[in-house]
C-alpha cells in the first residue's frame, strides 16, 4: 500500500507550516522525516495521519484520496516521543486494545500481545499498570501497542528519546525488520542524523517547513543536494568557508590553497562556499596533502573518547570532533587541517556544484 502526498501544503492563521510538497512512500519502506526541532516533521505526518487536512494538494493512500478522511478512518498507528498508555489498563490490556477492537478472537489476541512483549521486553510487567513503569518502560509499551495493530500505515515522531542507549540501539535495529515483514509504510521523525544513518531506508530532509531532498539515506548523507541539506544531515551542523576558483587552483580563506583536480578542473573560475563535516577537521596528525587553517579555540567539550573544538577563523564559527582528549588552551590560536577529498564545493545560491571526492568513491 503506497503513501502519496501530491502538492501537499499548510497553511495557518496565514503562516506556511508545510511548502508545497510531493512525496512517494513505498510499502514495506522505512522513511525518516530528519531536521532540527519546528523543520516539519510533526505537522507532516499529522498531514499523513488524518489528525490535520491541508490546506492545498491531496493524499493518496493505495491510489485513493484519502484528503478529507478521518484519522479513525484510516489503518494508521501512532506513537509519540511523550507515549499515551490507559491508566487505567494493565499493560497487557493496553496492547491488546487495538486488537480487541479489531474483532480478534481471544487467543489471537493473547500470542500478538505475548511476542510484542517479548520483543518490547515487557513480558514481566504485563499484569501492572503504565503509572507502575519507568519512563521507558511506557514508552515500550505505547510501541507494542502499535505493532500488534498491524497498520498499513506506521507514524513514529521520535519514539525512542525517553528509552536507555541499549534499548534504543536494539529498537533501531528490529524495529525496521518487523514493520518491513509487515508491508506497512513506516515513517520515523528525528533530529539526530546519526539515528537516521543507523535506521537505513529513505530519508527526507526538512527545514523550516520544505522537503529539502529524499532519497535513501546514505545518498542524501553523501551527495546532499545543497548546503541546507548538507546542514541538517551533519551534527554538528557542517562548517563553511567561502572559496574562489583561479585556472586550476582553488583558494581557500586567507592563503590556503589547493589544486583543482578531478571533477573540481572543470569548474567555472569565480567564487563557491566549500563545506566539510566536523569529523573531517584534523589537529596534530593529518594527511600530506592537508590544508591548514589557523583558528582562535573559543570552547571545548569532552564527551569521553572525543573532544568538540569551537573555532573561530576570521569570524567564521567551525566546530571539529576530533579523537582522544586533548589539553588545549582556550583563546589561544590553534593548527587544524582538512584533507581536500572531505570538501563539498556549493554554488553561491548553495546548491552543490561537486561532491567531495571520498563520497563519491564510497
Amino acid at each position: 500500500m503506497t503513501l502519496a502526498l501530491e502538492r501537499v501544503e499548510k497553511v495557518v492563521n496565514g503562516q506556511t507550516h508545510i511548502y508545497t510538497t510531493d512525496l512517494v512512500l513505498q510499502p514495506g519502506t522505512m522513511n525518516v522525516l530528519l531536521g532540527p526541532t519546528l523543520s516539519g516533521k510533526t505537522s507532516l505526518m499529522r498531514l499523513m495521519a488524518g489528525l490535520d487536512v491541508p490546506t492545498s494538494g491531496r493524499i493518496l493512500w493505495n491510489g485513493q484520496d484519502v484528503t478529507g478522511v478521518r484519522v479513525q478512518d484510516r489503518q494508521v498507528a501512532m506513537v509519540y516521543q511523550q507515549f499515551i498508555n490507559y491508566p487505567s489498563m494493565t499493560v497487557y490490556d493496553n496492547i491488546a486494545s487495538p486488537l480487541k477492537l479489531m474483532g480478534k478472537t481471544a487467543a489471537e489476541i493473547d500470542a500478538a500481545v505475548k511476542e510484542a512483549a517479548d520483543l518490547m521486553k515487557l513480558t514481566p510487567m504485563l499484569g501492572r499498570k503504565p503509572l507502575e513503569l519507568s519512563g521507558g518502560q511506557q514508552q515500550r509499551c505505547a510501541l507494542a501497542r502499535a505493532l500488534v495493530k498491524n497498520a498499513g500505515l506506521v507514524l513514529l515522531d521520535e519514539p525512542l528519546a525517553n528509552l536507555d542507549y541499549k534499548l534504543r540501539e536494539e529498537l533501531r535495529v528490529e524495529i525496521p525488520k518487523i514493520f518491513e515483514e509487515s508491508g506497512s509504510v513506516f515513517v520515523y521523525a528525528t533530529t539526530e542524523p546519526e539515528e537516521a544513518l543507523l535506521l537505513g531506508g529513505n530519508c527526507a530532509t526538512m527545514w523550516e517547513g520544505r522537503v529539502t531532498q529524499f532519497g535513501l539515506t546514505p545518498s542524501v548523507y553523501r551527495q546532499p543536494v545543497d548546503a541546507t541539506t548538507a546542514r541538517v544531515f551533519s551534527d554538528p551542523p557542517m562548517n563553511f568557508l567561502q572559496i574562489s576558483k583561479t585556472g586550476h587552483v582553488l583558494m581557500f580563506g586567507k592563503g590556503q590553497k589547493t589544486p583543482a583536480t578531478g571533477a573540481l578542473a572543470n569548474l567555472p573560475d569565480g567564487r563557491y562556499i566549500a563545506g566539510f563535516r566536523p569529523n573531517h577537521v584534523e589537529i596534530g596528525k593529518h594527511t600530506a596533502d592537508a590544508m591548514k587553517f589557523t583558528t582562535r579555540l573559543e570552547v571545548t567539550e569532552l564527551t569521553g573518547s572525543e573532544t568538540f573544538v569551537h573555532l573561530d577563523h576570521h569570524g567564521e564559527k567551525w566546530v571539529g570532533l576530533v579523537h582522544g582528549v586533548h589539553n588545549l588552551s582556550l583563546g589561544a590560536d590553534l593548527d587544524v587541517y582538512l584533507d581536500p577529498s572531505h570538501v563539498y564545493i556549493f554554488g553561491e545560491n548553495g546548491q552543490l556544484v561537486a561532491p567531495a571526492a571520498y563520497a563519491v568513491a564510497a
